[in-house]
């Protein structure tokens, strides 16, 4: 196992109702004017909108609103919201919504005590050194931004994605009530559970031994996504089941599975182009992605594969021939995803073999340069990848 800090300060309130206290966590952790930055009209005419704000109101907290805020949120918004934020003397930004709108936020919340443009964080020109504070209320279990000190924003100028981290965007509160989450359409929720999945991956599939505990807690989320995915797909309504997603989200994330091994994340960098150029929503993007990842890079370790299939999957171990237990995994998995909606090829997601080189070479990536640590891949590794995932 690896050194490693770990340090996530974020206040969890989980459960029925909690979205009615937003107000009173804004208050405690010292918000004075507040943003409420949201999508479009779900939340409106679910009345979650006037509660958030009807909370804030009882403790005399002052607020704007911007919502308008798309799956795979624009540089557009952000800019919109700084400027916003600064007209408005705000000081603390309130996302209600998923990933998209929380990473807006953050993007917003870093934007409006900078200078220079804030792409900058996410062109990996400049660096995050002060931001507003961040509250959450979460209304899609898949990102886990809500947990999490990352953010991703598109540019609508070439339609690039691009992410940035940094412990200043870490939400100071979060609210999470799972019965926000069963409005969600059935695609909506499958494609959650399908990002959370994949945010394990990146961390499971690592070079670093004798991390045995981490393993395990991975292993653990993927379980309950398997278990609980059925259940919800069946009963939109499963308070349960949905509670049990909305906090494996958080916890695929905040990074508690990932230290002390080193991380990939090769996968949701190849898969970035694909959501930003196509516009598709980024766990069904992740599905065809990630099994195509796996086929191409499992021989680096194919033992931690064949683990992979026998613990998650329930296979049969094949000690004479590990690769077929490995497969046979990676084909279960797929199986899962097609069972819950989700597209595993190009075709099905709406991609174009044609647009590959395009893609590769939208990734910036020079002769030399590589991605990813389980297996560093370069331009022509990654264009691979995409091959496999158009079959």
């Amino acid at each position: 196992m690896n050194n490693f800090t770990f340090y996530s300060p974020t206040y969890f309130a989980f459960g029925r109702n909690t979205e009615k206290e937003a107000g009173h966590y804004v208050r405690r952790f010292g918000g004075r004017k507040v943003l409420i930055h949201y999508g479009g009209g779900s939340i409106i005419r679910s009345g979650l909108l006037d509660r958030v704000k009807e909370s804030l109101k009882q403790v005399n907290i002052e607020f704007a609103e911007l919502g308008g805020v798309l799956p795979n949120p624009r540089d557009g918004l952000v800019y919109k919201g700084i400027e916003l934020c600064r007209k408005e003397d705000v000081d603390f930004i309130l996302a209600i919504g998923g990933g998209s709108v929380i990473d807006s936020a953050k993007a917003i919340a870093a934007g409006v005590l900078y200078e220079g443009d804030f792409w900058d964080f996410y062109n990996g020109k400049g660096q995050i050194e002060k931001a507003l504070k961040v509250g959450t209320v979460v209304t899609i279990a898949a990102a886990g931004s809500e947990g999490s000190n990352s953010s991703v924003i598109t540019k609508e100028e070439g339609m690039l994605k691009r992410g940035t981290n940094s412990e200043l965007i870490r939400p100071i509160f979060s609210i999470l009530n799972p019965e926000l989450t069963q409005t969600l359409p059935p695609y909506q929720t499958a494609c959650g559970i399908t990002d959370i999945m994949a945010h394990v991956f990146e961390r499971y599939f690592t070079n670093t031994k004798e991390v045995e505990i981490t393993d395990r807690l991975s292993e653990a989320i993927l379980l309950t996504m398997i278990k609980e995915a059925p259940r919800v797909m069946e009963d939109p309504d499963n308070y349960e089941a949905r509670a049990n997603i909305m906090w494996a989200g958080m916890l695929a994330h905040n990074n508690i599975v990932g230290v002390g091994r080193d991380q990939d994340w090769a996968s949701h960098k190849i898969e970035l182009e694909l959501s930003g150029l196509y516009d598709v929503a980024h766990g069904a993007g992740l599905a065809v992605i990630i099994p195509a990842w796996m086929t191409y890079v499992m021989h680096h370790d194919i033992n931690h594969f064949a683990q992979f299939a026998v613990r998650i999957w329930g296979c049969e171990m094949n000690f004479a021939n590990p690769e077929e237990t490995a497969r046979e995994g990676i084909k279960r998995l797929k199986e899962f995803y097609t069972s819950i909606g989700m597209p595993i090829n190009f075709e099905q997601l709406g991609a174009k073999e044609e647009d590959i080189p395009y893609m590769v070479e939208t990734m910036g990536l020079g002769e030399n340069e590589t991605r990813g640590s389980f297996v560093p891949l370069t331009k022509k590794d990654m264009e691979a990848i995409y091959r496999l995932a158009v079959l």
